[in-house]
């Protein structure tokens, strides 16, 4: 090969490497990952077996502005309450940790919409600000099989939503996270929204 060949080749892998390397940047500009706690209470309802339920655990959330989406895992832990002696059989609060279980759940590739609109909402004071999500989750366990109740391959759905202040002084933008399942998942978690909070959020080069 020949001198003017070789510097030729090697100008075009040093283009081919920069091109790649623009790209993956500009694809991943800007990408934020969150993560926090999840601590709710399922109440006694008619249509959730075995309820009511505590349900706690962790959350993380990968937000990919450059893509426009969102992935999202949560690891949780679940268990019911005993019940006072008949007749009445009530739900008995100081007799928790009645079959216990966990849960793992994930959702990939979500389409972020950039608003609040039909997420649960606070009762005072009320976040105006924040984003949502809601996708198929692609993997629902039970004490790491397949949950129960859900079908193969998932078919649960699952909406996140992502709220906080406006990010003036003494505000934070993300600050709170709640979950609503339909579909099979609703029959255990319940259909209300599960609450938690963001305790951190940093810029996924930093996470990685």
């Amino acid at each position: 090969m020949t001198r003017k060949n070789t510097t030729l080749v090697v100008r075009a892998l040093a283009l081919l490497l920069l091109i790649s390397g623009t790209c993956a940047l500009a694809q991943d500009r800007n990408a934020v990952h969150l993560s926090g706690l999840l601590n709710d209470y399922t109440p006694l309802l008619t249509n959730v077996k075995g309820s009511p339920w505590e349900t706690h655990g962790q959350w993380s959330l990968d937000v990919h502005p450059g893509w426009g989406t969102a992935d999202f895992s949560a690891d949780l832990t679940m268990s019911g309450f005993g019940r006072t002696p008949a007749p009445e059989s009530a739900v008995d609060p100081t007799q928790p940790l009645v079959n216990p279980h966990t849960h793992h759940i994930k959702l990939t590739n979500a389409k972020i919409e950039w608003d609040l609109k039909g997420c649960p909402q606070y009762l005072s004071p009320v976040p105006t600000q924040g984003f949502q999500f809601s996708e198929t989750v692609s993997l629902m366990t039970g004490n790491g099989l397949v949950a129960p109740f859900e079908t193969t391959p998932p078919s649960s759905v699952l909406q996140v939503c992502v709220s906080g202040g406006d990010g003036s002084k003494g505000t934070i933008t993300d600050s709170n996270i709640t979950l609503v399942f339909t579909g099979p998942a609703a029959t255990h978690f319940g259909p209300q929204a599960l609450h938690g909070v963001v305790r951190k959020t940093v810029d996924s080069a930093e996470h990685r």
